[in-house]
């Protein structure tokens, strides 16, 4: 199962970092030329003076000498573009760092992080609370749905790190066209649509009370559920296999107008910032450098900035190891 779930690890001393970035906003570290920087190989190459930075860092930054530790991430573009930029950050530092990417939804990456297989991943605070911690409350605020996650990670020997700017929630996606037709504007509009209303997600999400659970509960909506995967969401939707599709508000895809996002005027999808889940022996081994950068990394990432990360390499097929590696160059990080 869990050979399935999740690929070898890359054990890493070097990234190659690929053209330099366009243009960079130093306010909120909004990447403006990420599309311009052409497309690579979706494995690391590592140039000179990269590697000559690595054996620098490796040798005498202040992750020289700790532990290794193992950062995992889940399923999709955005949590692999996240996956890199810590783990890239880390190494910039000395850290010694394996990467397991594409291990899964929150509930199975957080039973891989419980089993030790991972030590580290990039955490949506209120999925957390609903997928894991299995909260039905809707928290009331982002500040309020981080300390929530944070408490119930800390009951379990772990923490949650500084949260980011960016938040990305859920959100029900649909074609112009077809909202126009029926009159759609926010998700309470489906109601009299009924069963005839086909909703496509994820698997989980069917389960998930920041799902269809929820969707019935607060929206009484009784739509007809079809699993669909992650990658495929938009396909779905352009090829009508759905009417109504489960998308990512930092979807790339999203910032063309070819679809409308409808209104969650109940807040079902929740808040949903990221923070990085790590296990409290790592901080205490890796000592405070190693939050200190995860921080700073986490402190970048704007809504803009993920939104054209995520675009670099849904749309424009760059690899998830050089988008982050440009990012990174460009705001000092690496």
């Amino acid at each position: 199962m869990w050979s399935r779930l999740m690929p070898d690890s890359r054990s890493r001393s070097s990234v190659g970092v690929g053209r330099s970035i366009v243009a960079v906003l130093s306010i909120g570290a909004v990447v403006l030329g990420l599309a311009a920087c052409g497309s690579s190989s979706s494995s690391s190459s590592s140039s000179s003076n990269s590697s000559s930075t690595a054996s620098t860092a490796a040798s005498s930054g202040p992750g020289a000498g700790k532990p290794a530790v193992t950062i995992g991430d889940k399923n999709f573009p955005e949590e692999n573009i996240l996956g890199e930029l810590y783990a890239q950050a880390l190494e910039a530092k000395g850290y010694k760092v394996n990467l397991k990417p594409n291990v899964g939804s929150s509930e199975i990456i957080y039973k891989a992080f419980t089993s030790g297989q991972i030590q580290m991943y990039p955490e949506y605070t209120g999925v957390f609370l609903s997928a894991v911690a299995e909260q039905a409350k809707l928290p009331t605020s982002a500040a309020e749905a981080y300390k929530q996650a944070k408490a119930f990670a800390e009951t379990k020997g772990a923490t949650m790190l500084a949260y980011t700017p960016f938040y990305d929630s859920d959100a029900l996606a649909t074609l112009p066209a077809y909202a126009s037709e029926n009159k759609l504007k926010s998700v309470a509009d489906l109601k009299p649509l009924g069963k005839k209303v086909i909703l496509g997600g994820a698997p989980e999400f069917a389960t998930r009370f920041q799902g269809v659970k929820g969707l019935e509960k607060e929206y009484g909506l009784k739509m007809t559920f079809k699993p669909i995967a992650i990658e495929l969401s938009y396909k779905a939707l352009e090829s009508k296999q759905v009417d109504v599709q489960d998308v990512f508000t930092t979807d790339g895809q999203l910032l063309g107008g070819k679809f409308k996002v409808l209104e969650d005027p109940k807040k079902v999808f929740g808040f949903q910032n990221v923070a990085p889940i790590v296990k409290q022996s790592v901080l205490s081994e890796e000592g405070p450098e190693f939050e200190a950068t995860i921080n700073k990394v986490s402190a970048l990432l704007t809504i803009p900035a993920i939104q054209q990360m995520n675009k670099a390499v849904t749309i424009d097929k760059q690899s998830a190891t050089s988008v982050a590696a440009q990012f990174l160059k460009a705001n000092g990080v690496v």
